[in-house]
This record gives C-alpha cells, structure tokens and sequence, in this order.
C-alpha cells in the first residue's frame, strides 16, 4: 500500500492511534499503532490489507494528533487541571527533597489529557529509606518492581503508586543516574526534566494570575470532574498533602517491533517516554 500524506492511511492511522489512547485507555505508542492499523486497515475478501512501516505514523504525530483531541474534548478545563497538577507535583517534590526529585512526563511538558497522572523521577540507593518517608507522611501507596531488558542486560527497577487527587508514580533511581539523561520514545531527545526551582519558576510563568492567588490564599482552580459534570474542590488538597504546611513551598500484517520507525526500538517503558 503506497503512503499518502497527512490527511492519508498516516493521517488515519494517527487519529485512530490518539483517539484509542485517550478513549480506550492504551497506553503504549507501539500498542496503539498495531491496533489501529488492525482497525483502520480491516479485511478485504478475508485478508487484511498491507502497508508498509513508512505508512504508519510516528509517535509524535500520535502526540499531536491526542492532544488535539485533549484540547477539543476538555477545552479550558485542561488549562487549569494542568496547574492544579503542577502544584500537587511541587508539593509533593518539597516533601520528597531529599531524594532530588525531578518531575517529568506530561505535567512537566503541558501535554497532559484525561487520565494523566504526575510522574517523578526520585534517586537513592535504598529503597526502604525512601518508603519510611512515604509512610511517615502518610501516604497511601504500593510499590511494584518492573524488570526492563536493555543494552544486553536486565535493569530492575521500584515504583511507587501513591494514590490522591491525581495518581503520582515514583520511578526510583540510584543516586549515580541523577546526571543520565533518558531519551524520549516520542522525539529520541532527553527527556524534559524539571527540579523543583524549574517548576516554581513554571508556574509563574505560565500560570502567573492562579500561582500568585495560590501563594496569597491558597486557592486553586474548581474543576469539573471527568466523569461527570460535578465540581471538585480542590482548594484543600487533602490526603497525601494533608500533612505538608504551605511554608513547604517556596515563594501478520501488523508491524514487528523492529519495522517500527521514531526510536520505538530504543522503547523503555519507564513513566513519562511514553505518555503525554
């Protein structure tokens, strides 16, 4: 099947890969492309049509093509959760300072849709020392171990789940890794990844009006819930930031893996190189 251009197979293959992503919960880009070529392409006389690499798109125009779907779906409702979010995300970095915390992903970036979550990279060489003070906080949480084959070996990694307002995953690194810069499954460049400084300073510069009202009163957005179109209030942040005082902040026809083009060979499914 010869490749046609964006409003093409490509085009249609993107939008349905975005659209599998945002409704249908998939989470991977290699996941959603398989399905939707399966789905765009079906069967003609019992045999499903064939393409080529070239004709599937790749994980950016995937990105582009969710988050318009994001900004269509949740209009300025998306602005404000994105701040809501950050502040959580900085909160919860002030609490975990000593084990340099660094946020990335779709709330570092902007991309977030429905669904996102906060991801934070975090460094020590022991884990326990890190869950006392989840415990010690308070936090509701559980820890899962993802072993990843990469570079001829088996690295294994801890992540930590805690659960509130949003979902907030932990990616646990040792110390020595502060300085590695992990590329992106989207692009193939390093990752965005923000200190809490950078963060502040985000907020204030993309959210100048809500960051200064927050600092003033502690006041954040009303957000419509997801599901429904009761409003939340989040002005409280209960649960796991109950216990953090404000002065913690500071002012077969379907493509193998290796067919697969935009760096899904260099694929780690680590939280933020694949979501939005």
């Amino acid at each position: 099947m010869a490749r046609e251009g964006p409003g093409g197979l490509r085009g249609a293959l993107a939008v349905e890969a975005a659209r599998l992503m945002y409704e249908e919960g998939v989470k991977q880009y290699f996941t959603a492309k398989r399905l939707a070529a399966k789905r765009v392409l079906g069967r003609v006389g019992g045999r499903r049509l064939r393409h080529r690499p070239m004709d599937l798109p790749s994980n950016g125009e995937i990105r582009d093509a969710l988050l318009c779907l994001a900004e269509l779906a949740e209009g300025d409702a998306r602005t404000r959760r994105l701040f809501a979010m950050r502040v959580v995300a900085l909160r919860v970095m002030r609490a975990l300072d000593g084990f340099e915390p660094r946020l990335i992903g779709s709330v570092s970036t902007g991309h977030i849709r429905r669904g996102s979550d906060i991801d934070l990279h975090v460094f020590c060489d022991d884990v326990d020392e890190l869950l006392l003070v989840v415990r010690a906080l308070g936090w509701r949480h559980e820890t899962e171990r993802a072993s990843i084959f990469k570079g001829g070996v088996v690295r294994e990694y801890t992540h930590v789940h805690v659960a509130d307002v949003w979902d907030v995953e932990l990616t646990v690194y040792p110390r020595a890794d502060l300085r590695v810069r992990p590329r992106s499954s989207t692009d193939g460049l390093p990752i965005v990844r923000l200190k809490p400084s950078a963060l502040e300073a985000l907020l204030r510069d993309e959210h100048g009006d809500d960051w200064a009202r927050y600092l003033r009163d502690g006041t954040l957005p009303e957000l419509g819930d997801d599901d429904d179109d009761t409003v939340r209030d989040l002005s409280g942040l209960d649960g796991l930031l109950a216990s953090l005082d404000d002065d913690d902040l500071a002012p077969d026809a379907l493509p193998t893996a290796e067919e697969l083009d935009d760096h899904d060979g260099d694929y780690d499914p680590l939280p933020g190189f694949e979501t939005l």
